[in-house]
């Protein structure tokens, strides 16, 4: 039977006319694309790779605008060791001005009794009453308490200490208080200038008088 195949002059089969304009159109496509292949690739080397796709946008809901949660815990507790550490430096240098105002006030304490001391073995009103002077300081200044600034000069030639007695006396002159004031190794030329507050009320009115004055 017929099987409708055509053969060709040498006995061999010969494909169809729609077939083989097919794959001649196949063809010639192909080498339409493989001569602009090679006419992208025969341009001047310029060393930047060849883009193998379009890019693309992030896609913007793919971002919450919020530290995913490691992160945000982290810098939470980095605000939060910042803050104690803050905290912590505060008090640390509150501490530390307690204790130098404390220290300061011992010392003031210290060198007061060692003047107090020293004046109990002097007879009269002392041998330096030419090398200290007072001067009251307004009460406006203090909160209304009565103080005074003692002005110990060394005027000799050598190093010295100071010990000076300061009384506060009423109307009728007489002593209601006595307070105390020193200077320590005190160098030739050199002053210092303590201050003396009565610890009494503020009425009635004292007055502060220099009662003794001594160099040693």
């Amino acid at each position: 039977m017929p099987t409708g195949r055509r053969t060709g002059p040498t006995g061999r089969r010969t494909r169809p006319a729609g077939r083989a304009r097919r794959t001649a159109a196949a063809s010639a496509l192909g080498g339409v694309l493989l001569a602009g292949a090679l006419a992208g690739c025969g341009g001047q080397d310029t060393g930047t790779p060849a883009r193998t796709g379009t890019p693309r946008t992030p896609n913007a809901s793919s971002f919450s605008g919020e530290l995913p949660s490691a992160l945000a815990s982290s810098a939470s507790a980095a605000v939060s060791s910042a803050s104690v550490s803050a905290s912590a430096a505060a008090s640390s240098a509150s501490a530390r001005a307690s204790e130098f105002e404390a220290s300061v006030e011992a010392e003031t304490q210290r060198r007061n009794a060692a003047a107090e001391k020293e004046l109990k073995k002097v007879h009269g009103r002392g041998n330096a009453l030419a090398e200290v002077g007072m001067t009251g300081i307004p009460r406006a200044e203090t909160g209304g308490i009565l103080a005074v600034r003692v002005t110990i000069t060394n005027k000799t030639d050598s190093e010295a200490s100071y010990a000076v007695q300061v009384d506060f006396k009423d109307a009728d002159g007489k002593v209601v208080e006595t307070r105390y004031a020193a200077a320590e190794r005190l160098r030739p030329g050199k002053k210092e200038q303590p201050i003396v507050f009565s610890h009494r009320p503020p009425e009635p009115r004292l007055t502060p008088v220099l009662a003794k004055a001594q160099r040693y």
